[in-house]
């Protein structure tokens, strides 16, 4: 009690006068900030204090036994702004215990730009047109076991890694920290810094800490782009916490925090160029991850199951999964550089609900490859399709056999 603020006991005395008692729910205390306006929102002294933290939404005050309800309206000062301004306080503290005050600060609600009671959003929405197929199963036993296992997973492209991790956590309810590398990603964007809040210097956690300390699922996206400086996650990846530097403070992890890696190589790079910007990861950083899982392209027929889900014709989707089972199998051969993904006929199926056209949708999903390879798939679905009239709409791209090219295939 001779540690608070005057504002602080004026408001456990509001929180004794309501009847509420340790512990006390976010609800309550909003309740009373309404009331009150000693805070504009949930006092962050209370909320933000990871000693307080009973369970979600649910935190202890020990304070209110010492204190009594007052005998007459608190005077109601002008509402002010939740953070803590970092100046404030070590007027009046020491700098030791200063700086056992920023950790106060730390939450997944600042650094995603919610409040606390929308954390909920980190937990992602269920797709309903989402077929559980490949590792599915497995990566939803590691989350549902509350272990830490740090798991990399490897693929090409569109073919549903990241959606995986993120359905497992929208099935079991689990709040999913997903974090898209790239070369200039770094210690203070991923492990939390000083940001400038309303003139006020404030640390806040980054994903990477807020994970840890919620016990949430943290998914780093494209991980094989990252830099050296993604080296700071070595202990992270060890499962034993890290220490924040910048503010003197060891996190150590919650109860459900692990870690998922997607990339589309295995962290050795590119040989073929195809995915420009990765790089050769360091081993230690590899070595951490004690299993890599390795995704393909689903089989035609989960494939088709993919595309009547979003909407496609069973006939249409049987084409589409036939054609892009021929080009893929000529890739891997070596025969064509470019390869179709799921996620590309999954484009094809959104673009021809939108046009109704089936050579107009394929044709504008492949006009990213070169003229030859987009005339050739064009081609070849031509003749996987017998259905399919080629240069039928006049605003569709010109065929491979409008200009007498043949088909590779």
């Amino acid at each position: 009690m001779n540690n608070l603020k005057p504002r602080q006991i004026d408001f456990l005395k509001a929180l004794k006068s309501g009847g509420y008692k340790s512990p006390v729910s976010r609800q309550e205390l909003a309740t009373v900030c309404e009331s009150t306006g000693l805070y504009a929102c949930p006092p962050s002294w209370i909320t933000q204090d990871s000693g307080r933290f009973v369970e979600r939404g649910l935190y202890t005050v020990p304070e209110l036994d010492s204190v009594s309800a007052p005998k007459e309206t608190v005077a109601t000062p002008a509402p002010v702004q939740c953070s803590v301004n970092p100046v404030e306080e070590q007027v009046t503290q020491t700098p030791q215990s200063a700086v056992a005050v920023a950790p106060q600060m730390n939450t997944a609600s600042l650094i995603m730009g919610m409040t606390g009671g929308e954390r909920d959003n980190l937990v992602p929405d269920k797709f309903n047109g989402y077929v559980s197929w490949g590792h599915f199963k497995d990566v939803e036993s590691v989350v549902r076991s509350r272990q830490f296992y740090p798991i990399f997973i490897t693929g090409l492209s569109g073919n549903g890694k990241t959606l995986m991790v993120e359905q497992v956590c929208a099935k079991l309810k689990r709040e999913c920290y997903r974090v898209n590398i790239t070369r200039q990603t770094d210690e203070d964007d991923l492990l939390g810094g000083f940001r400038l809040i309303n003139g006020n210097t404030v640390w806040q956690d980054g994903p990477v800490v807020s994970a840890m300390k919620s016990g949430g699922v943290l998914l780093l996206d494209e991980v094989d782009l990252a830099s050296h400086n993604i080296m700071c996650l070595q202990p992270v990846l060890e499962g034993k916490g890290v220490f924040l530097k910048k503010i003197g403070q060891w996190i150590t992890p919650s109860e459900g925090f692990t870690v998922f890696a997607t990339a589309n190589t295995k962290g050795k790079g590119s040989d073929d160029g195809r995915f420009i910007g990765t790089g050769v990861m360091n081993e230690a950083f590899l070595d951490r991850f004690p299993i890599t899982m390795e995704q393909p392209y689903a089989t035609p027929a989960t494939e088709k199951k993919i595309l009547v889900k979003a909407g496609c014709e069973k006939d249409f989707a049987h084409h589409l999964t036939k054609w892009a089972e021929i080009i893929r199998k000529s890739f891997y051969e070596g025969a064509v550089d470019e390869i179709i993904s799921t996620r590309r006929l999954v484009d094809i199926v959104n673009a021809f609900g939108i046009f109704s056209d089936k050579n107009k949708a394929i044709a504008f999903c492949l006009a990213r490859f070169d003229d030859d390879t987009k005339e050739a798939f064009l081609n070849l679905y031509s003749k996987v399709d017998a259905d399919m009239q080629m240069g039928d709409d006049e605003n569709a791209p010109a065929t491979a056999s409008a200009q007498g090219n043949e088909c590779p295939f």
